[in-house]
């Protein structure tokens, strides 16, 4: 990659079970994932893997939270950029985003994230007070990360067409059914949000999509693909999605296995330069 590259690990996640319990941990396949994970157990992954900046992502959707990672991040070089949770669909939520960026680290705000892939309904993001609240995240400046499923990402793409002023930032690919294989209907609809100009992706969360114990960069590589004909690097960034991503693999593979499916052209992109334009870091 060549040592001028700084890079940024744009999604990552901590917790800790004594402050708040983790919900969406539950059965045998995710019992890895129950216990504190904290930067103190990140920064010697990132710097091992020269990883110098990062951006930290919601993970319950409880107002609490979002102060306490800014908070951490004004305590952490590290962490560059908060990801937080508002509840879009409030009638104040101009006014709440306001106000979280007037908490300790509220400079460290950068977007804002709601667990839409839990949603029953898949046109959730075009109820008319959910697009108020989108409309008060792009007037906020910030941009809205997207955790869908792929039969929501038709709902995504008419989102940034109704709103052009806002980026909006795909988590993982969409959650593609890498394990099975198959890329449709994910691939069409991935397509049709990337044609959106507003809209940018992260090469993140691939492997736990795929076999667990057993996948391959090889797997990932016909997901990889698309992505990467859809959006181009320059609206490409990556993201660990630690530590979810240890369920498949440790931070380093994931770090390896993005570099190999991209060209080392596209390296600064997809590993410094997108990140840094999306979130202003």
């Amino acid at each position: 990659m060549g040592a001028a590259v700084t890079l940024v690990d744009a999604h990552h996640h901590v917790w800790d079970l004594s402050v708040r319990d983790q919900d969406w941990i539950t059965g045998p396949e995710l019992q890895p994932l129950r216990r504190n994970f904290g930067i103190a157990d990140l920064a010697p992954e990132a710097r091992a893997a020269d990883v110098t900046r990062t951006v930290l992502v919601q993970t319950v959707t409880v107002p609490e939270e979002t102060p306490e990672f800014l908070a951490l991040a004004a305590e952490h070089e590290l962490i560059a950029g908060v990801v937080g949770w508002s509840d879009l669909t409030r009638p104040d939520v101009a006014e709440e985003l306001a106000r979280l960026r007037e908490l300790p680290g509220g400079r460290y705000l950068k977007g804002i994230r709601h667990q839409v892939q839990g949603e029953p309904d898949p046109e959730w993001l075009l109820r008319a007070d959910v697009r108020r609240g989108l409309a008060a995240v792009a007037e906020a400046g910030l941009s809205y990360d997207l955790v869908v499923l792929p039969h929501q990402l038709p709902a995504c793409a008419k989102a940034a067409a109704a709103l052009p002023e806002l980026t909006f930032v795909l988590d993982h690919l969409g959650k593609p059914p890498i394990a099975s294989g198959a890329l449709e209907p994910w691939a069409t609809h991935l397509r049709a949000l990337a044609a959106h100009p507003n809209t940018v992706c992260k090469l993140s969360g691939m492997v736990t999509e795929a076999d667990l114990a057993f996948w391959a960069v090889d797997d990932l590589r016909p997901y990889a693909e698309v992505v990467l004909e859809s959006f181009g690097p320059d609206r490409m960034m990556f993201g660990s999605d630690w530590p979810v991503c240890t369920l498949a693999a440790s931070y380093g593979q994931v770090v390896t296995a993005a570099r190999e499916l991209t060209g080392e052209s596209d390296h600064r992109q997809l590993f410094e330069a997108t990140a840094t334009r999306v979130y202003d870091l």
